[in-house]
């Protein structure tokens, strides 16, 4: 253990494995983190003590992919790291059990769909068990009752947890596994509804009959946040609308098929080729439906004719238009993304009548055939219709372009249609600490350009219920402006299940009764709430108010850049309706993964790598290096030299440590696999570049800890790294004859302070390193750090190094004395290698030069730096002239500044033939 107050560290040595490597490390010590229970929350009560991690809860659909691996791992960097800063970590997992990618999971998965007309069957067997991820046709599926498809939602997701947990864990993530959180289940379902009620009390939460994005695919509403624009063929067909004497005015228009639904014709009220006509009618093409010309801003000058059909619904511009000047209501498609069954009365043109009838039930697609044709032949249709590209909304889980339906929805305030909320969310996002901070811009234009409040009920199954009833009107329809709600000790409920204070069973759906909300809420309205979940908000029990006091506002929310716009703005937007808070202080966002051709990795392009592959060819600490070598926020490609880089890294840790650890247990114990003890006081580092060593260790305990503090855990593995290959390859190359006591050439033997210095420097630069590198390596640095402190616990619940100690151990000599001697070094071995001989053949003579600093430096160090090199003869050291030392470049490197003067070799030693 480390006293801090001195710095010596007392160390209880094991026995040394015959041979190290990383196979096996996982399974052994995943086994022993359980047993110890090294990762779990200890239930501290002190809120300062305490570090909370608002985990992202992975869609439960399937398969994780490779950037998963890469996001996840920078949280557990940070958690690892606090953890060992003396924090109670709070880190749980959690899993987004419902919503669209489960149904739809399910749906192939099982073959079937739901029917909520079919009763509910107790015995009900699916059709299969697992499609090999093909796609079954709805036509194809088996329709079964909505309670069936929610218990096959259940069965599915438990086993998609399984898998997860099982690859979580491989990959060493420090969670606390007995905090898993769902978005589904009792506990979830009391707090979402809970929360749903108090924003409905509060007048935060409404209903609306209103036109709405609509994903004709899913049958479900979608909310701004979920749009994806995309480019989508298309045509423009030139059409003429007409006044009373026959006179055409043209409009160009990609949806012909909507000209039964058009309002109006709208152009930009500076347009002077259209102001002459403002305020006049005129007739629709086939339908003869007389509509006014009316001056709206949002009409594009330059966009097609400069005067566009506003239809209800075609585009979201559409709507704008509709709620600016008061337009009718003419809607002719119906939520299957088909034209209505009947003639609407607008219409009452026979002629148009006949048209509209054969378009009845068609999809969009044929219904614009049928009516492009009968523009030809009426001659409404000037020219034929040109292709053309068009970004359109699609559900960002569709496939098909969004169509606007009106239907009544619920929603949520979120600054879109208030300004002084969005301002208070603007101000909420300027406390929040964002990591890396030029991404705080895209929460705020996010929240500038909200134009709606947040859609949150969706016309799905598996998924929290609202929790409201309607009276039924004497005449069998709904009373939705009088919902009925539960008293909060009940939640969670089930509306369709359940039955509201005061009525009966027998009640539901009848004249005078009740009838239930049979919509749920969008997936979001509950991964929204992921802090209060986890946290027990609101939960009546001691221990729950205890948890709540101690965690919540969480410190960290990590999660991936692209979901800003739904999960960080949700989350915020709930905490400051409900909290008055912020949720967390600090957000930290990843990049993406990009494929090796630099394209982003998704499942529909088909370029994912499954993560189980590379753990199991390079090991879990290897694909951890590749992932913490990202920054945050920038898009990372997956790298396989990285991971092997890695592993050369895990490996070079424990031989390194195996081997200074060796050294010296030969004297007390008699063989080198005994155990032993240790102590390294740094009073005990004398030497002047043991003291270098412990100088450059000092800074970058520092620099480490200055760049976790800050979130950046690439610039802390950088530095890490950085001085660890240095310290094998220059430190411990310098240093080891004289830590092992050898005699150089001269048969002159080191005084036993000299040998106590190396051996002491050696054990507390590896004992830091252990511990450094632990958020980054898990695996390797409890291997080593069980050699080093057997019986004292995990190197993850040690204490995270201080300069201090390294501090005291220097003494005031400079870190760059061990550059300038590894280059030295460097020099000597150039010798040999030019020379094309073994790095064993010994150094007649030698002449260095080098600048002044450069100069005090190795010749402080000589003695190791002879050994090193194996010079058994004369060593001269030639110190450079002021006026040279002026005369070279001012940005010439320390490498640059150790030359040859001239050398003499020995005869190479002799190889001794095979036995």
């Amino acid at each position: 253990m480390t006293d801090q107050a001195e710095g010596t560290i007392k160390a209880n040595l094991t026995a040394l494995p015959d041979k190290v490597g990383v196979e096996g490390l996982e399974d052994k010590w995943r086994a022993t983190w359980d047993e110890d229970g090294t990762y779990k929350f200890r239930n501290t009560r002190d809120r300062k003590a305490v570090y909370s991690i608002d985990t992202p809860p992975p869609t439960v659909s399937g398969s994780l992919h490779v950037g998963h691996v890469f996001s996840y791992t920078h949280t557990d960097v940070i958690a690892r790291y606090k953890r060992m800063r003396g924090y109670d970590v709070f880190y749980p997992m959690g899993w987004d059990d419902n919503g669209l990618p489960t149904e739809r999971r399910v749906q192939n998965y099982y073959g079937v769909r739901v029917d909520v007309s079919l009763p509910y069957d107790p015995d009900f067997k699916p059709p299969f068990e697992g499609t090999d991820g093909k796609k079954i046709d709805a036509k194809d599926q088996v329709p079964i009752s909505r309670r069936n498809f929610i218990e096959l939602c259940e069965r599915l997701t438990a086993q998609d947890e399984k898998l997860f947990e099982a690859l979580w864990r491989r990959l060493g993530l420090s969670i606390d596994w007995s905090q898993t959180y769902h978005t589904i289940g009792e506990h979830p379902q009391r707090v979402a509804q809970k929360a749903f009620l108090r924003n409905l009390a509060r007048g935060e939460a409404y209903q609306q009959d209103a036109p709405g994005l609509w994903d004709v695919t899913f049958q479900t509403a979608v909310a701004q946040a979920e749009l994806e624009s995309r480019e989508y063929p298309g045509f423009y067909h030139k059409v003429a609308f007409r006044f009373e004497d026959g006179t055409p005015i043209y409009i160009e228009t990609t949806r012909p098929e909507l000209l039964a639904a058009c309002t109006s014709l709208i152009a930009n009220p500076n347009d002077e080729r259209y102001k002459p006509y403002f305020g006049q009618y005129v007739y629709s093409p086939l339908f003869k439906v007389k509509v006014p010309i009316l001056a709206h801003p949002a009409a594009e000058m330059d966009k097609g004719a400069g005067i566009a059909m506003c239809c209800t619904f075609g585009d979201v511009t559409d709507v704008e238009w509709w709620r600016d000047l008061k337009l009718p209501t003419r809607p002719i498609i119906q939520r299957n993304g088909r034209i209505i069954m009947s003639v609407p009365d607008w219409i009452e043109d026979e002629g148009g009548k006949a048209i509209f009838e054969e378009t009845e039930g068609k999809t969009t697609f044929s219904a614009r055939k049928i009516i492009v044709d009968h523009l030809r032949e009426s001659g409404d249709l000037d020219g034929e219709p040109t292709p053309t590209k068009r970004m359109t909304n699609f559900y960002e889980k569709g496939d098909k372009p969004l169509e606007i339906v009106t239907s009544r929805q619920w929603y949520l305030k979120n600054g879109g249609t208030d300004a002084k909320l969005n301002a208070e969310l603007i101000e909420r996002g300027k406390e929040l600490n964002f990591h890396p901070d030029f991404m705080r811009v895209r929460y705020e234009n996010w929240v500038h350009g909200l134009n709606g409040d947040w859609l949150i009920s969706r016309q799905r199954f598996f998924g929290v219920p609202f929790p409201l009833w309607y009276p039924v009107k004497e005449d069998g329809s709904a009373d939705y402006d009088h919902p009925i709600t539960p008293s909060e000790d009940i939640l969670p409920i089930d509306p369709t299940i359940d039955v509201p204070a005061g009525y009966t069973a027998e009640q539901r759906d009848v004249p005078g009764g009740f009838t239930a909300e049979k919509d749920i809420m969008d997936t979001w309205a509950t991964s929204s709430l992921t802090p209060q979940i986890v946290t027990h908000w609101e939960e009546p029990d001691e221990a729950s108010k205890a948890l709540f006091k101690a965690t919540f506002p969480m410190d960290l929310r990590p999660q991936g850049q692209d979901i800003i716009r739904t999960w960080l703005f949700s989350t915020m937007d709930r905490a400051h309706l409900e909290n008055k808070c912020l949720p967390w202080s600090n957000t930290t966002l990843s990049g993406w993964i990009l494929d090796p051709d630099h394209k982003k990795m998704s499942k529909s392009k088909g370029n994912v790598v499954v993560p189980n592959e590379p753990i199991e060819k390079f090991g879990a600490d290897a694909v951890r290096y590749w992932a913490a070598a990202a920054r945050l926020g920038l898009d990372a490609t997956y790298d396989v030299g990285q991971m092997k880089i890695g592993r050369r890294l895990a490996i070079k840790l424990l031989n390194a440590t195996k081997f200074a650890l060796a050294i010296g247990r030969e004297d007390e114990n008699h063989h080198v696999g005994a155990a032993a003890t240790a102590v390294w006081n740094p009073a005990d580092v004398t030497e002047p570049l043991d003291r270098a060593a412990m100088a450059k260790m000092a800074l970058v305990v520092r620099q480490a800890t200055d760049a976790l503090e800050a979130y950046e855990h690439s610039k802390a593995l950088e530095t890490i790294e950085s001085y660890f290959w240095q310290f094998c390859d220059d430190y411990i190359e310098l240093v080891k004859n004289r830590a092992y006591g050898t005699p150089d050439e001269h048969g002159k033997v080191p005084s036993e302070k000299a040998v106590k210095s190396a051996r002491t420097a050696l054990g507390l630069g590896l004992d830091a390193f252990a511990r450094l590198l632990a958020p980054y390596l898990p695996y390797a640095t409890e291997e080593v750090w069980s050699w080093m402190h057997a019986g004292e616990g995990s190197v993850h619940r040690a204490a995270w190094p201080t300069p201090e100690p390294y501090v005291a151990a220097a003494s005031g000599v400079s870190p760059e004395t061990l550059a300038w001697a590894g280059k030295a070094v460097e020099q000597l071995r150039k010798i040999k290698s030019e020379a094309k001989v073994s790095m064993k053949t010994p150094i007649l003579s030698v002449a260095l030069s080098a600048v002044h600093e450069g100069a005090e430096a190795i010749r402080s160090a000589i003695d190791d730096i002879a050994q090193a090199g194996r010079v058994v003869g004369k060593f001269d050291l030639v110190e450079k002239h002021a006026e040279e030392e002026a005369a070279s470049d001012a940005e010439t490197a320390v490498e640059d500044t150790v030359a040859i003067e001239a050398s003499e070799l020995g005869e190479p030693p002799v190889k001794k033939p095979k036995q």
